[in-house]
C-alpha cells in the first residue's frame, strides 16, 4: 500500500510538472534566437555549472518556480502570481513573465525541492550562480542567509536549518533598485534608451544542490610561473586531524606532478603553453583524505601561460603572452540576449558568441560592465580566448575630463556614497576572487568611460592586493591619472580609431571603436529609433569602412597602440552595430574576408 501512494504521489508530481511544463512559453513580440525558440522549460542549462570544481553528485533546481510580486517591505507574500522559468530573469521573454519589478517590489520564488537518500550524513549546499541583487533565502521558513551583489556566486549550508521529512521548501525574496541607487548594474536601467537596456531583476544563473563531507574543498587557487616551470596551488578547506590534501596535475590522462599539503608547488616539466592558439589546459585533481578513504574530491583544471607588459625595441610598452608580445584585438561584448537578457538560453548559445569571434579571426574579448557564468569562461579557456573583464558600473554621471600628463584640465569623480564604495569593493572583491582561476582572463578593468568612477588610486591597490598576476586596465576610456597604479592606458574614440593620447609609463589601447551601424530587417529588437555610431544600408559598406578602420590600426601599432576593441560583436536591442545581429541569425559581413582583415591587425607587431 505504502509503495502505491508513493507511485501515485510521483505519477501525480511528474503530471503536474508536465501540464505546468505545457502551459509555459515565451512572452513578447520580440526577435528570439534559435535556441529560445526550442527551449525545452524540463531541460534548462542542466549543465554541471562550475567546471573548475566539479563533484560527481549534485541536484539542478532549474526549471519552474512559483513566483510572487509584493511590496518590497513584506516579510512574505499571500498569493501567487504564477509560474516562472528559472534561470531567467522575471523581465525575459524566456522567464514566461516578462514584467518589471521596481525599486518599491519584491521578487519571491518558491518551490519544493527533496534529499536524495543517499546524501544521508552530508552537509548540503545550496548554491546560486547569481541573483540580481539583494537576495534573502529561506528553507522550511528558516533564513538561511542573505547576499548582495548580481554578478558573484554564492553558497549556503543548509543542513541545519532542513525540517524532517523528504520534501523542502525554498523561497527566495529579491530586491533590486537598478539605477535608482548606487548599487552595480552595468547597461540595466528602468526604461532603455541608447546604450542602456532592459532592467534584469532575480535568479539568473543556475540554482543547484551538492552534498559535502563535514570536510570539504572550499576553493582553490592554482597560479602558474611558467618562468620556474611551477604551478602554486592553494587549497581552502579545514582539515581534521589525521586528514591529508593531496594535489594531482594531469596532462592528456597521464599525471604529471603530485603535491601534498594545502599549499603545494608542482614542479611541471616540459611545459605545454596555454595561447589562443594552443589552448592547452591541465586537469587538477584535489582529494582530501583520512587513512588512504577519500573524504572528498574535486576535479577542475589549469593552464601554464603569463601575462605581463615590457618596453620593446621601439621603446613602447607591449602587452606579452608566455614572454611574447601580442597584439590584443578583439570585440566588445556585452553578453545580452534578446530572449533571455542577462540569461543565454542555452550553454550551446553562451558558447556561439565566443566561437563566431574566434572564427572571424579575432583573439579577443572585452566582457563589457557584465560577468557570466563560469561555463562561459571555461568555453573561452577550451577554445583559447583572452579575456578583459569588465566590473559593472555603478552610476553613470561621472565627469570625463583630464588632468594627466601637462593636460590641465579637472578631474571629477562621480559622487559615490560611502556605502556605495563600500558595496563597490564588496562586490568587485568577490568577483574577482570567484573568477581568477581562469586562465583567459589576462586584464581587468574596473572603471569603464567614468561610469560611477571614484578614488581610482585606491581601486588599482585593492584590485592588485587579490590578483597582482594581471594587468589592470585602470580606467577604460574614463578620467585618467599618471599616479593610479595599474599598466593599461585605454582611449576611447568613435567611429574611426584614433591614437590621441599615448601613455609612455603605461600600454597604450583603444579600449572602445567602431560601431559600424546596419540595420537588418526582420531581425531587429524594435522598429525604430535604431542606431550605430556611423550607418550604412549593405554590408559591402560596412565591410569596406571595417576594413579601412582595421588597417588604421595595424598602422598606429607603430606608433605604439597594442591592442584595440571593435563596437561590437553583436547588435544589443536598439543598437545595430554589431557583426552579427542581436538573434545571431544572421553574421553581417563575409566571414573570410574578415577573418583575413582581422589576422593582418593581430599580426601588426610581428611584422615589425
Amino acid at each position: 500500500m505504502k509503495i502505491f501512494k508513493l507511485i501515485a504521489t510521483l505519477s501525480f508530481a511528474v503530471f503536474t510538472f508536465s501540464v505546468n511544463a505545457q502551459e509555459w512559453k515565451p512572452v513578447g513580440n520580440h526577435i528570439m534566437t534559435e535556441w529560445g525558440e526550442s527551449l525545452d522549460p524540463t531541460c534548462v542549462h542542466q549543465e554541471y555549472p562550475r567546471p573548475q570544481m566539479v563533484r560527481n553528485d549534485w541536484q539542478n533546481l532549474n526549471g519552474l518556480w512559483n513566483y510572487a510580486i509584493t511590496d518590497a517591505s513584506a516579510a512574505g507574500f499571500e498569493f501567487l502570481n504564477g509560474q516562472i522559468l528559472v534561470p531567467f530573469a522575471i523581465e525575459s521573454a524566456l522567464s514566461g513573465v516578462g514584467r518589471l519589478v521596481t525599486d518599491k517590489e519584491a521578487l519571491w520564488y518558491e518551490r519544493e525541492f527533496s534529499i536524495p537518500s543517499e546524501w544521508k550524513n552530508k552537509r548540503i549546499l545550496l548554491h546560486f550562480g547569481a541573483v540580481d541583487w539583494h537576495a534573502a533565502v529561506y528553507v522550511d521558513d528558516n533564513l538561511a542567509g542573505e547576499h548582495k551583489g548580481g554578478y558573484a556566486p554564492f553558497s549556503f549550508d543548509i543542513t541545519d536549518l532542513l525540517a524532517r521529512g523528504r520534501k523542502h521548501t525554498l523561497r527566495v525574496k529579491v530586491l533590486d533598485t537598478t539605477e535608482k541607487s548606487w548599487q552595480p548594474r552595468g547597461k540595466q536601467i528602468s526604461e532603455p534608451y541608447g546604450v542602456w537596456y532592459t532592467a534584469v531583476t532575480g535568479i539568473w544563473q543556475t540554482v543547484w544542490l551538492e552534498p559535502v563531507s563535514e570536510t570539504y574543498v572550499k576553493s582553490y587557487l592554482a597560479v602558474p610561473d611558467i618562468d620556474r616551470s611551477e604551478l602554486k596551488v592553494t587549497v581552502d578547506a579545514q582539515l581534521k586531524e589525521g586528514e591529508v590534501c593531496q594535489v594531482t596535475l594531469i596532462d592528456d590522462g597521464k599525471v604529471v606532478a603530485t603535491g601534498d599539503g594545502l599549499e603545494t608547488v608542482l614542479k611541471v616539466p616540459e611545459m605545454k603553453l596555454w595561447s589562443p592558439e594552443s589552448p592547452t589546459l591541465y586537469d587538477i585533481d584535489i582529494t582530501i583524505a583520512n587513512k588512504g578513504k577519500a573524504v572528498d574530491n574535486v576535479k577542475g583544471y589549469t593552464a601554464m601561460r603569463k601575462i605581463s607588459h615590457a618596453k620593446d625595441e621601439s621603446g613602447f610598452y607591449r602587452i606579452y603572452l608566455n614572454n611574447e608580445p601580442v597584439f590584443q584585438f578583439g570585440t566588445l561584448d556585452q553578453g545580452w540576449w534578446p530572449d533571455g537578457l542577462y540569461t543565454a538560453p542555452s550553454d550551446e548559445a553562451l558558447m556561439f558568441d565566443i566561437v563566431k569571434t574566434k572564427e572571424m579571426g579575432f583573439n579577443m574579448i572585452r566582457k563589457h560592465v557584465k560577468v557570466e557564468p563560469a561555463r562561459w569562461y571555461w568555453h573561452c579557456d577550451r577554445l583559447g580566448m583572452l579575456v578583459w573583464q569588465d566590473m559593472p558600473n555603478t552610476y553613470d554621471n561621472a565627469k570625463t575630463s583630464w588632468n594627466y600628463h601637462g593636460f590641465d584640465v579637472v578631474t571629477e569623480d562621480a559622487m559615490t556614497s560611502e556605502e556605495g564604495k563600500a558595496n563597490f569593493y564588496h562586490e568587485w572583491g568577490e568577483i574577482l576572487k570567484a573568477n581568477m582561476n581562469f586562465p583567459c582572463i589576462v586584464t581587468w578593468v574596473p572603471f569603464n568611460e567614468a561610469w560611477g568612477q571614484f578614488d581610482t588610486k585606491d581601486v588599482v591597490a585593492f584590485t592588485e592586493s587579490i590578483d597582482a598576476t594581471r594587468l589592470i586596465n585602470y580606467a577604460s576610456g574614463g578620467n585618467f591619472y599618471t599616479d593610479c597604479g595599474g599598466e593599461i592606458h585605454d582611449i576611447h574614440n568613435y567611429p574611426d580609431p584614433v591614437l590621441y593620447l599615448l601613455d609612455p609609463n603605461r600600454v597604450t589601447v583603444l579600449g572602445e571603436y567602431g560601431g559600424i551601424g546596419w540595420p537588418v530587417e526582420g531581425h531587429l529588437w524594435k522598429t525604430d529609433s535604431n542606431w550605430g555610431y556611423i550607418e550604412y544600408k549593405s554590408a559591402e559598406e560596412v565591410l569596406q569602412t571595417y576594413e579601412r578602420y582595421a588597417l588604421q590600426i595595424e598602422s598606429l601599432a607603430d606608433y605604439g597602440l597594442s591592442g584595440a576593441i571593435y563596437t561590437q560583436i553583436t547588435d544589443v536591442e536598439g543598437e545595430v552595430n554589431g557583426l552579427m545581429t542581436y538573434d545571431r541569425k544572421v553574421v553581417k559581413l563575409d566571414m573570410q574576408r574578415l577573418r583575413h582583415i582581422n589576422t593582418i591587425v593581430i599580426n601588426a607587431l610581428k611584422n615589425n
